[in-house]
This record gives structure tokens, C-alpha cells and sequence, in this order.
């Protein structure tokens, strides 16, 4: 799919006409008669093509002066696939804004971290969205306020609190707005029957446990994303328990337990936080750790037009890239990982995380630490590190430069750019490189033509097995292929392609 599809009114019609699911956050259908915005595949009876108007961002929507359907809940369908594929200045935004830095920061933070001035990243939201990064962030809020007043019986106050506004009056006004509701309304409006809300219903204090179901596009097949995590989870801080892959979180405003349960049409999320501001960005962060905002369709629909990767991906579609919530942690792990096996990995990841994690509660399960930060790990004494003196300098070289603040891994990332930082220090090989961005950074053309488990299965398939020549027949499945690499993983026999039992 291609930006700016809201501008091709004859596909968009088509897919409200036809309920396509498929299309849900790639734009949002605005009708004129009645005022109100939907995902295109809301159950209400189509509107005439002449009253509808499209729009690419639910934001875009309310700045236009629609509110959101009470039926569909348009807010609430997945993440535009967009921002994963791309890494314009736009997606690197959007990322950012949807990891909450706008109401942390503000615009200028935003503008900071993407190194362009304020009025740049305004205009450029504007072009593309319909909106600016301060409207963008305000609907994020008020979905997040939504699901809170809606599942929870939290007061409103920290309802208002929890969901970045600044004040309850502005809480009250964007709820009436967005939705033509009060908060006192919206909550008594909350079906206590029919089919299961967007979230479970709980009722926590600050700091309690909130139940929530994570949406995403069909197909998703949960083998190789949960056997991924689980099978290379570091002791301490993630476990497989109870059918739900389980991890520490470290959050701006404290630190969390989330516990995500594959379920047939959603993701079960546990989340327990030490403060309830952290809750759109856990949510952020497990969204983006599960690939779930990706466009499964388009993917296997590309990667199928190769004769060799049908049959699998014909087998088991919509397969995930299993990625992270914590980027720099990710790459520290990757470089833990050169030249030794899963388990060895493993080992030296938990020794770091015993020695240096900082402690956390977790009354249901075995999660005691989080992983230490890069500036806990920077003051490591490098003859401590059981690794060999060549990997201690790789180690010592990457966490002072995440400590310093000279390399960046997060969500503003722009991807040639870091790959070429990380390339220019010690010890990081092509293999090192493409591992993270295809974990850490979210390259959904990230590939790994020198890892043994792809060669050994390019070999099986009658594809080129050197690097150079899997890399010339690999062109072909671009901008995907960190989503071949899935496939061709599948495989193999390793733990991390099937779901754990």
C-alpha cells in the first residue's frame, strides 16, 4: 500500500462498501450527514459514497469536527502499518508520539529528538496527516481516557491523571468532544453484555492491574513470536508461565509487569504498572515488541509471488517479527549473543541482570529485575564480564555511547543512519548490525543473509546460500524481508519457531 492512500477515494469506498477489515487504521471514513468518523469495516449500513469524506488519522477526524462512532470504535482499531514500514520523518514522529513524548516533552522534546525545529515537524505532520503533533497526541489521550472510564472504576480525576491530561477540565471537554458523551456518560454507557470490549473489565487503584485485549490484523500466527521471546527470555526478567509470555517493563514514570496471552482474535495483556501515566506507552511498547500493527495481507501476498517462499508462507501465514520493548536492552543482549548459542546468551544476560537489574515485585510469578540501563551497565568493571577481552570492548564501547547519549536506538530512529553508527564501532559485524535492526530498530527490511539458520535453510530450499548471492535473490521481497526471514527460520527445528507448551 502506498502513503496517502485517504486521497484514492474509489479503493476507499470500495473497502467501507465491502467491510474490509484489512484496511482498519490505514484511514478513517468521515460522514457528513450524521457528523461522525468510522474504521472501514463498522457494522452500521454504508453511507452514500457522495456524504463520505477520508481522512488518514483519527485525529485528523476530530480536527475536522467529527466525533467517533460509539458502534465501531475507530479509535480504538490497530495502528496504522504505515509507520512500521517507513522511516521518513513523519513515521519517526509518529513512533514518538505514540511512545508519549509529546505529553512528556511537549512538541519542542518531539523536534529535539527527531533534529528537525519545531515548525518543520508541524508542517510535515500537517501535509500528511491532517494534523499536528499536539492534535495527534490529544486523541491518543483521549483513547487512552476512553479505555480507562470505560473498563476501570478508577475516579475520574485519575482517570484524567493517568491519561496525560493536564487538567480535569480539559479531560472533561476532549471526552465530550471526541466522543458527545460526558465521562460520567461514557462510563454508564459501557455494555454489560454482548461482544467483549476492547479491554477486560478491571478496577484498579493506581498502581493496580488493568486486563486489556490488544487488536491486530488476521492473520497472526503466534508460533514463531511467542517461541521467539520465550525461547531466548532472560532469566529475571522474562518467563513463559501460564500460557503467557510475562516481562519487567522499564517506563518513564516507573517500571511495570506485563503478562500477553495469544488469543484467537486479540492478544490477552496483563499489565501491572507502579503508575498509571505509563499505561500508553506500555501499551505502545507491547504493540510494537508484537508486530502488531503490521499489515499481514500485504506481506504475504508479496512474499508468496516467489515460488520457493509460497509453500511456506502458504503453511503458516502471518508471521510476526518478534521485536522489543527496549531497544537499547536489545542490543546489549545482541552483542551478548555474537558467536555463542541461545542458552549461553541467555546465561550471560541473567548474570548482568542478577548483579545489576534493579529489583521488582512480582507476587505472580518469578520476574524479580528489570534489565539494568546502559548507565548501570557503562560503570560495569570490564574484567568482571566472563566473555572474551575483544566482546568486553564491544560491550564497554556500545553501553558508554548509549550512557552518553552519542547513540540513539529509540523509536526516532533513522534507520541507514544508525546502522552506519553501529557499523563504525568495535566488534559490530554485518550479523550484529542486521539483528538489531531487525529486532531493535523495526526494519521490516531488515535480513541476515550471514546467520547459519538462514543459510542452512536457503541450502534446503534450493535458494543461494553464500551471502552475497542470497542477498541478490533476496531483492525480490523487498521492503519484507525481515518477514522471509521469519519463514525461512520456520524451518528449522530450533525452539524459538514454536509455541511453548
Amino acid at each position: 500500500m502506498q502513503n496517502g492512500m485517504h486521497t484514492d477515494r474509489e479503493r476507499c469506498v470500495r473497502a467501507v462498501q465491502s467491510k474490509d477489515a484489512r484496511f482498519d487504521g490505514w484511514f478513517f471514513t468521515a460522514v457528513l450527514t450524521t457528523g461522525i468518523y468510522c474504521r472501514p469495516s463498522c457494522p452500521a449500513v454504508p453511507p452514500k459514497p457522495d456524504n463520505m469524506v477520508f481522512h488518514p488519522s483519527a485525529a485528523a477526524c476530530q480536527q475536522a469536527g467529527f466525533r467517533a462512532c460509539k458502534r465501531c470504535r475507530p479509535d480504538t482499531s490497530p495502528g496504522s502499518p504505515e509507520w512500521n514500514q517507513r522511516a521518513d520523518l513523519v513515521a519517526r514522529a509518529m513512533r514518538l508520539i505514540a511512545d508519549g513524548v509529546v505529553d512528556r516533552d511537549g512538541v519542542p522534546g518531539l523536534a529535539a529528538r527527531l533534529g528537525y525545529s519545531t515548525r518543520q515537524v508541524e508542517r510535515q505532520l500537517l501535509a500528511q496527516l491532517g494534523a499536528g503533533p499536539l492534535a495527534l497526541a490529544r486523541a491518543q489521550r483521549a483513547q487512552t481516557a476512553r479505555l480507562l472510564v470505560e473498563t476501570t472504576a478508577l475516579p475520574m480525576a485519575d482517570v484524567a491523571f493517568a491519561a496525560g491530561f493536564a487538567s480535569v477540565r480539559t479531560f472533561n471537554d476532549t471526552v465530550r468532544e471526541v466522543f458527545a458523551l460526558a465521562p460520567s456518560e461514557l462510563r454508564a454507557r459501557t455494555p454489560k453484555k454482548g461482544p467483549p470490549p476492547a479491554v477486560d473489565p478491571a478496577a484498579p487503584t493506581p498502581g493496580g492491574t488493568l486486563q486489556l485485549r490488544l487488536p491486530f490484523r488476521a492473520p497472526l500466527n503466534p508460533d514463531n513470536l511467542f517461541g521467539h521471546l520465550a525461547a531466548t527470555g532472560v532469566p529475571g526478567v522474562e518467563e513463559w508461565r501460564d500460557g503467557a509470555f510475562r516481562r519487567t517493563l522499564r517506563l518513564p514514570y516507573g517500571h511495570g509487569v506485563v503478562a500477553l496471552t495469544p488469543r484467537p482474535d486479540h492478544i490477552g495483556c496483563r499489565l501491572t504498572l507502579t503508575d498509571l501515566r505509563d499505561l500508553t506507552v506500555a501499551i505502545s511498547r507491547c504493540r510494537r515488541m508484537l508486530d502488531l500493527d503490521a499489515d499481514p495481507v500485504a506481506v504475504d501476498d508479496h512474499l508468496r509471488t516467489d515460488p520457493l517462499l509460497a509453500p511456506l508462507v502458504d503453511k503458516a501465514p502471518g508471521r510476526r517479527v518478534p521485536r522489543t520493548v527496549d531497544e537499547a536492552e536489545f542490543a546489549v543482549r545482541a552483542v551478548l549473543g555474537q558467536q555463542v548459542s541461545t542458552a549461553a546468551a541467555r546465561t550471560h544476560a541473567a548474570r548482568l541482570v542478577t548483579a545489576y537489574g534493579e529489583p521488582v515485585d512480582d507476587p505472580e510469578g518469578g520476574l524479580t529485575r528489570l534489565f539494568p540501563s546502559p548507565e548501570a551497565l557503562a560503570a560495569v568493571d570490564p574484567e568482571s564480564l566472563a566473555m572474551p577481552r575483544t566482546r568486553r570492548t564491544t560491550f564497554t564501547t556500545l553501553v558508554r555511547h548509549l550512557a552518553d547519549g552519542t547513540l540513539h536506538l529509540g523509536p526516532e530512529s533513522d534507520w541507514p543512519a544508525t546502522r552506519a553508527r553501529l557499523l563504525a564501532l568495535p566488534g559490530f559485524g554485518p550479523w550484529t548490525v542486521d539483528v538489531i535492526a531487525l529486532r531493535a530498530l523495526g526494519d521490516p527490511d531488515a535480513f541476515l543473509p550471514t546467520d547459519l539458520g538462514i543459510r542452512r535453510a536457503a541450502q534446503e530450499l534450493g535458494l543461494p546460500s553464500t551471502p552475497a548471492a542470497l542477498t541478490a535473490r533476496a531483492a525480490a521481497w523487498r521492503p519484507w524481508r525481515a518477514y522471509a526471514v521469519q519463514y525461512l527460520w520456520a524451518t528449522d527445528s530450533h525452539p524459538i519457531n514454536f509455541l511453548p507448551v
